[in-house]
């Protein structure tokens, strides 16, 4: 009797602890923007193996047609999270934005690539030369990438409003779709657009990093304020990421990999999924592995932005713009 006493005892107890543990918290959502294409491979990749829900994240994406777009809304605190060149959020920070609106604690948490940043152009024009008196687009004169065609069209002889002019044409979709129209000589592409562009008979006449060696391109951004706030989202946010970009660079998923990617851009074929995997998993200059920011490359950006942000500023520390705790922490495991 006292044995079936104690094993009625210690079934409520086990149905009380049962009762009253707390339910697994949900995933916290948070609203991420991104210019759209091929180099958002790592959160397609995060999201599909369910790297993120890993984390405690339910990550709901948006793609922003321009810089502009995308640097005031994450300012005013519509989006959380940007996937944007570290350029911008150092334009916004220092009062260099195409538009007067300041991000004052905007910083960098991550690094991702160093932009696959491509000067293309239509098929007539085939050197430097051919480009005097054309029209180059940009997202923005002032921020984005638009210093690194300045810079490369300089060390090539040519000068901006001397020798070409350089309109605004938005983010790196909308410019490839009217450089595809013809609308304008040419453009800087990020991978892998400029395979598709270079498969119609459009020219490749030059890579950033062959011109400038080390640059930080996309990085993962906020406000400093909503990062303190939300510590642990922002560590598992890097952890999927990072988890994510070694998922790719593993050879045993590549076909998976290819799947998601053209899962994610149908309008590409499986040709141009075959040759971006080789170009934004380069072992040489893809993806930034386990998302490690290049302060090297961000000391190329702030030289650039001395040279041709305005009003003139003399940026030359690196560490201003990013905060290494969060990733400090994301890698401890």
């Amino acid at each position: 009797m006292n044995r079936i006493f104690r094993l009625l005892v210690g079934l409520v107890a086990a149905m009380l602890v049962s009762c009253t543990s707390a339910p697994p918290a949900p995933p916290k959502t948070i609203n991420v923007i991104v210019f759209p294409g091929g180099f958002n491979w790592p959160i397609w990749v995060a999201q599909e193996k369910g790297l993120f829900a890993k984390n405690g994240l339910d990550v709901k994406v948006t793609p922003t047609p321009s810089s502009v777009f995308q640097l005031t809304n994450l300012i005013d605190g519509k989006f959380d999270i940007a996937m944007t060149a570290i350029d911008n959020l150092i334009a916004y920070r220092e009062g260099q934005g195409e538009v007067p609106k300041l991000g004052p604690d905007l910083f960098a948490f991550m690094g991702s690539d160093n932009g696959f940043l491509r000067l293309v152009t239509v098929p007539e024009v085939k050197t430097f030369n051919d480009l005097r008196g054309k029209e180059l687009s940009v997202d923005a004169i002032t921020t984005g990438y638009a210093f690194v065609l300045l810079e490369i069209m300089e060390r090539n002889g040519l000068m901006k409003d001397r020798d070409y002019t350089t309109p605004a044409a938005g983010g790196v979709l909308q410019r490839f779709q009217a450089l595809m129209e013809k609308k304008h000589a040419g453009t800087l592409l990020l991978s892998p657009f400029e395979v598709q562009a270079e498969a119609r008979g459009f020219n490749r006449l030059a890579n950033a990093i062959d011109v400038l060696g080390r640059y930080q391109g996309l990085v993962g951004g906020a406000r400093k304020a909503w990062a303190e706030q939300n510590r642990d989202a922002v560590v598992g946010y890097i952890r999927a990421f990072s988890d994510a970009v070694d998922w790719l660079y593993d050879p045993g998923n590549k076909d998976e990999a290819i799947a998601i990617f053209l899962k994610n851009l149908p309008n590409a074929n499986a040709q141009a999924a075959q040759t971006a995997y080789k170009v934004l998993l380069s072992p040489i200059d893809g993806f930034q592995k386990k998302a490690k920011i290049d302060m090297e490359g961000v000391k190329t950006v702030l030289a650039l932005r001395s040279k041709y942000g305005q009003p003139r500023k003399s940026l030359t520390d690196p560490t201003l713009y990013y905060d290494p705790s969060f990733y400090d922490a994301a890698m401890r495991r």
